[in-house]
């Protein structure tokens, strides 16, 4: 939904309404985008989004005309079986359902709240079932609290099984109810230790992902705002004061890249039993083998020092401190997406 969100706003301001949401369900095979992806389409027929990088935003363009038109929502499926696989592109094997249906205003505010405040919660939508609630949507918040359109016993149904999702995918409500869970997760956090050369073009790479960024260093001169004005936060403290203050969650990616073990071994006593889904570091596995031993005599196992990724970065012969951040970033997305 992010993607889109800029130009539904402006849609809505200017009136060009109404307005038809077409949302990834499902896919399989080489279908190139994933559940959760979006497309708008406005009745003057601007499209904004993507649900398929190409393949069939043709048909689903047309298909929401004609919801624009009637105002009743549709389940496609687009499959190598079918003869509209070839017509739409996806001849290569992929397979796809998209739903699409009427811009609901009360569920677009609410979600793009959550993104927008950076908060966790779900948008939950009938997409197979009897006509009376195909559509009807149960919308969930962080604090599980619910506002409701589905009958009291369907959403006793849905809330606790999107509470276990960590992504878009459909549920089974009943034999002949099913939902989408739209989940809408609190933005991934870079932590970079050490405001280097590399941090820069880092910071850049990751907030272009999505990501928060997040700077530190005890030294004034390499966290300034100077050299990184594109930084969601600085802080210039060392790593044990600057840990306490930043949330570390299964979101947090950590990068400690001053090569100094003054600055990065706190850094990593402060992150090694936390739970960030990565912790990668600069140096060499020379350098890394006397990392090891200091950690060890720090009373960290075999299994914690085993979480950095070391040589940090994927092996992509990098040599500019451009090319290195890639390398790193490009790393990062693998462990997240993995």
């Amino acid at each position: 939904m992010q993607e889109i969100i800029s130009e539904i706003d402006q849609w809505l301001a200017d009136g060009r309404t109404p307005i038809a949401l077409a949302t990834v369900i499902q896919t399989w095979g080489s279908a190139p985008r994933r559940a959760g992806a979006k497309m708008a389409v406005n009745a003057a027929g601007e499209m904004a989004g993507s649900v398929s990088g190409g393949c069939v935003e043709g048909a689903v363009v047309e298909a929401a005309r004609q919801t624009l038109a009637d105002g009743r929502p549709q389940l496609l499926h687009f499959g190598v079986a079918d003869e509209t696989a070839w017509e739409v592109g996806l001849a290569c094997g992929g397979t796809i359902d998209v739903f699409v249906e009427p811009l609901n205003e009360k569920a677009y505010v609410f979600q793009r709240q959550l993104i927008t405040q950076n908060e966790a919660g779900a948008v939950i939508t009938i997409i197979r079932g009897p006509n009376k609630w195909v559509g009807k949507k149960l919308l969930v918040g962080a604090d599980g609290r619910a506002q409701n359109s589905l009958s009291p016993e369907l959403a006793e149904l849905a809330a606790p099984q999107a509470q276990n999702l960590a992504a878009p995918q459909p549920i089974q409500l009943t034999n002949e109810i099913e939902a989408f869970v739209d989940m809408v997760r609190s933005s991934p956090s870079l932590v970079m230790v050490g405001g280097v050369h590399i941090s820069i073009h880092l910071a850049a790479y990751a907030q272009e992902l999505g990501y928060r960024t997040i700077i530190v260093d005890p030294r004034r001169a390499f966290a300034s705002a100077t050299r990184f004005p594109h930084a969601d936060k600085l802080i210039t403290a060392w790593p044990q004061k600057a840990f306490a203050e930043i949330e570390l969650t299964g979101d947090t990616a950590v990068a400690l890249l001053t090569h100094d073990p003054k600055i990065d071994d706190p850094a990593l006593e402060a992150v090694l039993d936390s739970p960030v889904f990565y912790i990668g570091a600069l140096g060499s596995r020379k350098t890394h083998a006397k990392r090891s031993q200091r950690l060890q005599a720090k009373g960290f196992s075999d299994q914690q020092i085993a979480r950095i990724h070391t040589p940090i970065g994927l092996n992509i012969h990098a040599a500019t401190p451009a090319e290195i951040a890639l390398a790193i970033m490009a790393e990062i997305t693998q462990v997240r997406r993995s």
